[in-house]
């Protein structure tokens, strides 16, 4: 209840078919039995791992709710940002977040979402880099039973959970061309294929896409099909780095202390000057990230005596 993302694997010294059916009908991951498994635990775990971390990063609208008002800065390109993404929140087109990473564009694709028409539907988010190609086609697409060696039973992919409402697809220049191209076609017809099926599904979601580099870049390299990419940027909304909005640093500064001090048992209400000051020197190749976990590493050494000081940034030259 606490965790339903979790998988489960049985293991059992006295195995036989009818059993492991029934297991794998009533939810297990996979099933094995004592005396074979040496050889079969660890690469199932981490398959298992993997999709469990799938499952844990679809993000229903329900529960944490995010609005504009989370996005923090009055820099004149952060406010442009927000003024577009309001405009594009109001329609159901493609959109397409650019920017380098930490800048955060998965709480401009969340706050999208929740302005949209589609907020009371699902978000899901999975990160193109972070799976192995097999597992992405089949957690994206679903598979049939039997498609392939473990495919025990038929599992809906990640665009049918976001039917009706909104899948985020992060660095989507990481996701192989022979995806891109299935991709491709579920834009254009807006019917997913299980893996191992033949029978269209018809899906109805919104797309919102990531890049960390230039996409022009990416198609020149080889990386992003060029049809794809008119597809998902019928709106390009850049998310400017930190550096080109220094002045926003003290507002996202005083937010981070505030969201972390009080769990960490600090007590600390807002950031000395001197602090601020050097806060606003580094350039956060990072950005927003780094920000945060400089500041978490300094709140940690903090003395509760000795109070928030320069010597606790770890900034690097």
């Amino acid at each position: 209840e606490l965790q339903p993302e979790t998988e489960v694997i049985l293991l059992t010294a006295h195995g036989n078919i009818p059993d492991g059916v029934q297991a794998i009908k009533n939810g297990a991951f996979d099933y094995i039995t004592k005396g074979d498994d040496n050889n079969k635990i660890l690469p199932l775990i981490a398959k298992a791992m993997e999709k469990a971390t799938v499952a844990y990063s679809q993000q229903k609208a329900v529960g944490k709710q995010y609005s504009f008002a989370t996005v923090i800065g009055r820099s004149p390109a952060i406010e442009e940002a927000v003024s577009l993404a309001r405009k594009v929140a109001a329609t159901d087109v493609p959109v397409l977040l650019t920017g380098e990473t930490g800048t955060g564009k998965e709480v401009f694709a969340q706050s999208i979402h929740q302005h949209s028409s589609r907020s009371d539907k699902a978000f899901v988010a999975i990160n193109c880099s972070s799976f192995s190609r097999d597992l992405l086609e089949s957690e994206m697409f679903g598979h049939k039973a039997g498609a392939f060696t473990g495919a025990l039973k038929e599992t809906k992919g990640l665009f049918e959970e976001a039917d009706n409402g909104t899948i985020f697809l992060d660095e989507i220049g990481e996701l192989p061309l022979y995806l891109q191209a299935k991709l491709l076609r579920v834009l254009e017809s807006r019917y997913v294929t299980r893996v191992g099926d033949h029978r269209p599904i018809p899906v109805d979601v919104r797309v919102i896409t990531t890049v960390n580099e230039d996409p022009v870049d990416l198609i020149r390299q080889g990386k992003l099909r060029q049809d794809l990419y008119y597809r998902l940027s019928v709106v390009t909304l850049n998310i400017p780095p930190l550096r080109e909005r220094r002045g926003d640093i003290p507002y996202l500064a005083q937010a981070l202390i505030e969201k972390h001090h009080a769990k960490m048992g600090k007590r600390l209400s807002e950031l000395p000057r001197d602090v601020l000051r050097q806060l606003m020197e580094y350039d956060y190749p990072g950005n927003v990230r780094e920000l945060e976990n400089i500041l978490i590493q300094a709140m940690f050494m903090m003395d509760g005596d000795s109070g928030f000081t320069t010597e606790l940034l770890d900034l690097p030259a």
